[in-house]
């Protein structure tokens, strides 16, 4: 795997992924501006989630088949056109419009650029890319904000605009400067052998539905945090969007310095499993020590842990999938992906339910699930397969 290589991929996540982050900010109130009530609002949200669950395995299907390089062009393509369309939106229904098929063609992107990282590294090396992608994203949810918020000054629209150019911009980066990372001969064709490549097949009829399950659950409690943190340190403590922002900043900063320049080091040491449950573990100390939080430091210490737990369990837990896989690597990246979006769906509705029964249900919730998914694993991991020697038996497993 060539140090090019990766950079470029670490850029192309970077700036897909910062697009989605610019309009973070501005997103409720450009919504609000054009009179959503919360309903519409979360509607908003979730449609985007909902396409992004459907349309993510399919697309790595596609990607199995004509390769990686089309895929995230189109993505790409379809984010930038959409984007700039809900900034020109004028009414509720332009805006959902534009997110439904924004979610179908955007969900061609992200999950391709993991399966580009399996196809370029070895087992042994994928954590460690896929580590420096994570990083990608990390730092792309803490400038992306930041941009967002300045460039929503000029305009609720702005921000949408500017997203969609980044993302132009970057099309053009992949299309002269990034190489396919899946040779025509281990591409899958045959129609008749789809059937091996259902991804309902992935989630429930493999030894990897621990792994997927896990991945679905730790998205599932993040989501709940997410939607309800703000709430509780403004209603238990009186603090601001600003100090919340500064959190996250310190969330970002923590988790991108962790899957960037640790990950690799603490795998070859660890192994993926042990690294994968240490995660778990951070995310269950960072869930339960949410209500016994009192100040601002001691919350942005909590986010922290989940800064680093986050990027050690979606990095190994990835990096474990693809390496034992019989799928092509595009659908299991399109799994992947579908399960964090089906926990970002379920989450924000389960939490903002139980948040209203009791502000601290959410976490320790969070915390009780995570204690699950470690007992879990620890009496389940023994049945996972072993991972592939060959990295080439991972895509190649429909030729005769």
């Amino acid at each position: 795997m060539g140090k090019k290589q990766l950079v470029l991929l670490f850029f192309t996540a970077f700036l897909i992924m910062l697009g989605f982050g610019m309009i973070i900010p501005v997103m409720p109130y450009f919504a609000k501006n054009l009179g959503v009530n919360a309903f519409m609002l979360g509607t908003l949200f979730a449609s985007y989630n909902i396409m992004q669950f459907l349309f993510a395995p399919l697309w790595g299907i596609v990607s199995d088949r004509i390769g990686r390089k089309p895929l995230i062009g189109f993505g790409l393509l379809g984010f930038s056109i959409t984007f700039i369309l809900f900034g020109l939106a004028t009414s509720y229904g332009e805006m959902l419009a534009y997110r439904i098929i924004g979610g179908i063609v955007s969900a061609a992107a992200m999950p391709t650029v993991t399966a580009m990282v399996a196809d370029l590294f070895p087992p042994k090396e994928r954590a460690k890319g896929m580590g420096m992608i994570g990083a990608g994203i990390g730092l792309s949810f803490v400038f992306g904000p930041a941009i967002g918020g300045i460039l929503g000054t000029f305009g609720f629209a702005v921000p949408f605009f500017a997203a969609g150019t980044v993302a132009f911009l970057t099309f053009f980066l992949v299309l002269f400067a990034l190489p396919e990372s899946l040779p025509k001969e281990k591409r899958t064709g045959a129609i008749q052998r789809e059937k091996r490549e259902n991804p309902i097949a992935a989630l429930f009829g493999s030894a990897l539905s621990l792994l997927y399950f896990i991945l679905f659950i730790v998205s599932f409690a993040m989501a709940g945090l997410e939607t309800t943190f703000a709430l509780y340190i403004n209603d238990l403590y009186g603090m601001t969007e600003q100090q919340l922002g500064y959190m996250f900043l310190v969330m970002g900063f923590v988790g991108a310095f962790v899957q960037g320049g640790m990950i690799g080091k603490m795998v070859k040491k660890l192994g993926e499993a042990k690294v994968l449950v240490l995660g778990i573990v951070l995310y269950a100390v960072g869930f339960l020590a949410v209500p016994i939080g009192s100040g601002f430091w001691s919350f942005a210490l909590i986010l922290a842990l989940f800064g680093a737990g986050g990027g050690m369990i979606r990095t190994t837990g990835t990096a474990m999938v693809s390496q034992r896989t019989t799928q092509g690597q595009g659908v299991t990246s399109g799994t992947i992906s579908s399960m964090d979006s089906l926990g970002r769906i379920l989450g924000p509705l389960t939490g903002g339910a139980v948040y209203a029964w009791h502000p601290n249900a959410p976490y320790l919730i969070g915390g009780v699930l995570m204690i699950v998914l470690l007992v879990l694993f620890q009496s389940r991991k023994r049945y996972l397969p072993e991972p592939h020697p060959d990295p080439a038996k991972q895509e190649s497993p429909h030729t005769a």
